[in-house]
C-alpha cells in the first residue's frame, strides 16, 4: 500500500523532492523488514525510477547502492551504464559488478569512468590489463597510486609504452619498491628520449650528441638498476635489454668494469642461449679458453674479447663489488688496466678505444666526487665531536 502511494506521489513531485523519497525507498529496501509483496513493489518502483527524466533521482539510488552487495543487481547494472555523475559511485565501489563488466566499460567508457574503475579496491589483473591497454593517461594513474589493484608484467610495460612520456606517470611508477626491473629501464629509456628530443627541439645540442648522451645515460641506468635485480628480476632486465636493442657490447663491458657480474654472466647467457648456471660455471675456468668460446658464440665483436679478458682478471684480483652502490659505477682501476692493454693491442678497434677513455674519463670524475663528499662529510664530523667532548 505504501509503494502504491509513493508511485501515485512520485510522478507529480518536484526533482528534488523525488530524489530525497527515492533515497528514502533504496534505503528501506536495504535494510528494513518488508514483507515479500512490499519488497517485490519497492523493486519495481525503483526499476521505474531509472527512467526518471531527473538524474538527481537516479544519483540518490547509485550513491545507496553502489557498497552494497545486496541491492538490485538489475539496479545497478543499469546505474553502471548511466551518465558518468550517476555511474561513478557503482563504478568505483559496488561488488555486484563482475570483471567483464567492469572490462566492457574501461572499453567503452570516458576517462572519468575509467579512473572509477582504476581506483577500486582488489582490482583483478583482468580489468588493470584493460585499464593499461585502453585507459587514459589519468586512468593509468589512478591505477598505478591503487595499492590494491594487480597488475600482471605486460600490464606495467603498456602502461610505459603508451604514456611514459608524461612526467607524472614515470615519477609515479620510479617510486614503487616493487616494480620490475625491465619496466624500470624502459621508464628510464622513456625519459632520455624524451630529454634528448627536447634539448635537440632546442638547438641546445645537435640530434648525434643527444642520441649518444642519451645512450650512455640509458646505459648506466640499466646498470644501476642491475645492482638492484636479482633471479627472474635479472633475467627480465635483460630480456628487455636484448629485444629493446640495449644489450649491446658497450652494455655488458661497462657491466664487468663495474663489477656487476650478475648482470654480466646473464648477459652471456641471454646471447649465448645458455644456461645461467652454465655460463656462470665457465666464466670461472681461469684458462681464458672458455671466455673467448663464450664470447664468440654470444656474438660480441672479436676486438672486444681483449677487453673482456683483462677485465676479467682484474675482478679476479680485486675480487667482486658486494654493494649496491658500488655494483652501479665503473671501477676506475678495472678501467684504467683495461685501457692501458687495449692501447697496445692491435686487435682492438678505435671505437673501442674510444669508449674505454670516456669511461676513463667517467670512473675518474665518479671517484673524485665521492672522495669531495668524504672531506665534507668529515668536516661536518669533527666539529659535532667538538661540541660532544665539550
Amino acid at each position: 500500500m505504501i509503494v502504491r502511494q509513493f508511485i501515485s506521489w512520485i510522478r507529480t513531485a518536484p526533482a528534488g523532492e523525488r530524489a530525497e523519497a527515492t533515497r528514502a525507498l533504496a534505503r528501506a529496501w536495504l535494510i528494513s523488514d518488508l514483507s515479500e509483496d512490499d519488497r517485490s513493489a519497492a523493486e519495481g518502483a525503483l526499476l521505474m525510477l531509472l527512467d526518471d527524466p531527473s538524474p538527481l533521482v537516479r544519483q540518490a539510488m547509485s550513491e545507496v547502492f553502489a557498497r552494497s552487495s545486496d541491492a538490485p543487481a538489475a539496479i545497478v547494472q543499469a546505474l553502471s551504464l548511466d551518465q558518468p555523475s550517476i555511474a561513478l559511485p557503482v563504478l568505483e565501489h559496488s561488488p555486484l559488478l563482475i570483471d567483464a563488466d567492469l572490462v566492457d566499460i574501461v572499453a567503452t567508457g570516458n576517462s572519468d569512468m575509467q579512473c572509477a574503475i582504476a581506483r577500486r579496491i582488489n582490482l583483478p589483473p583482468s580489468v588493470s590489463a584493460a585499464i593499461a591497454e585502453v585507459g587514459s593517461a589519468a586512468a593509468a594513474l589512478e591505477l598505478i597510486e591503487n595499492a590494491y589493484a594487480e597488475l600482471a608484467p605486460f600490464s606495467w610495460d603498456r602502461i610505459v609504452e603508451r604514456h611514459g612520456h608524461l612526467a607524472a606517470i614515470r615519477e609515479s611508477m620510479l617510486v614503487l619498491e616493487g616494480l620490475p626491473a625491465a619496466t624500470r629501464a624502459a621508464l628510464v629509456a622513456k625519459l632520455s628520449e624524451t630529454l634528448a628530443q627536447f634539448v635537440v627541439a632546442r638547438n641546445w645540442l645537435s640530434a648525434d650528441r643527444a642520441g649518444r648522451l642519451a645512450n650512455e645515460a640509458r646505459e648506466r641506468s640499466a646498470v644501476n638498476i642491475a645492482a638492484r635485480s636479482r633471479g627472474d628480476d635479472m633475467l627480465g632486465l635483460v630480456r628487455h635489454l636484448r629485444a629493446t636493442g640495449q644489450l649491446t657490447a658497450g652494455l655488458i663491458l661497462r657491466a664487468l668494469l663495474s663489477g656487476n657480474l650478475e648482470l654480466f654472466d646473464a648477459a652471456l647467457a641471454e646471447l649465448a642461449d645458455l644456461p645461467l648456471a652454465r655460463v656462470t660455471a665457465l666464466l670461472h675456468d681461469r684458462g681464458g679458453a672458455s671466455l673467448q668460446a663464450l664470447l664468440i658464440r654470444a656474438g660480441l665483436p672479436e676486438s672486444t674479447f681483449g677487453a673482456f679478458r683483462i677485465a676479467l682478471e682484474v675482478s679476479r684480483e680485486t675480487g667482486f663489488v658486494d654493494t649496491i652502490s658500488g655494483a652501479a659505477r665503473l671501477r676506475r682501476r678495472m678501467v684504467e688496466r683495461v685501457l692501458t692493454h687495449c692501447e697496445t693491442d692491435r686487435k682492438a678497434a678505435e671505437p673501442l678505444l674510444i669508449l674505454l677513455r670516456r669511461f676513463a674519463t667517467e670512473s675518474a670524475r665518479e671517484e673524485a666526487r665521492l672522495f669531495c663528499e668524504e672531506l665534507v662529510a668529515d668536516e661536518a664530523f669533527v666539529p659535532a665531536v667538538r661540541d660532544l667532548a665539550a
